[in-house]
């Protein structure tokens, strides 16, 4: 598993895998090819075996005043989730996912989340996240079930083999 999670850590941009390259990635959460989409980038922290992503969020995801939509903390707990499947080299798509929203997420504040695997069976990934602004304090904290599919039949019109 280790060195399945180095490769991770080398792979950290958009929704490619080792066997899978699109062309352009319009994720709203990562794609760099979306004019409009948050551009969130993930990188792998070996040490404490968990993706990281730090970021400030703009006016633009405004909910209550001075603070985030609860929609945008889900995009970003679900992105976070998300990437934790790069670890197993699979494309994994959200079955369930639940969000606690403990406190209000600031806007234009430094901010963080960071994700991590809880368990595997078979085609079925659990995975965790939080968003923690800057004193490490836990804003938002999300578990998502995860089901892997064979991409090449789901998406073929849209993968680069």
């Amino acid at each position: 598993m280790a060195a399945k999670k180095r490769e991770a850590g080398r792979s950290q941009a958009g929704h490619d895998t080792r066997d899978i390259k699109l062309a352009k990635n319009y994720c709203f959460a990562c794609g760099k090819h979306n004019p409009d989409g948050m551009r969130l980038r993930f990188t792998y922290d070996e040490d404490r075996d968990c993706f990281v992503c730090r970021f400030r969020l703009g006016r633009r995801y405004t909910g209550p005043p001075g603070h985030c939509h609860g929609g945008i903390i889900a995009t970003i707990l679900d992105e976070a989730m998300g990437k934790v499947n790069k670890l197993r080299h699979v494309v994994a798509m959200t079955s369930e996912m639940t969000v606690n929203y403990l406190k209000p997420v600031p806007l234009k504040q430094p901010l963080r989340v960071e994700s991590r695997e809880v368990k595997v069976e078979g085609r079925k990934h659990i995975n965790m996240a939080e968003i923690l602004n800057e004193k490490g304090e836990v804003l938002a904290r999300s578990q998502g079930l995860f089901i892997a599919i064979d991409p090449h039949k789901m998406f073929a019109r849209f993968v680069d083999r």
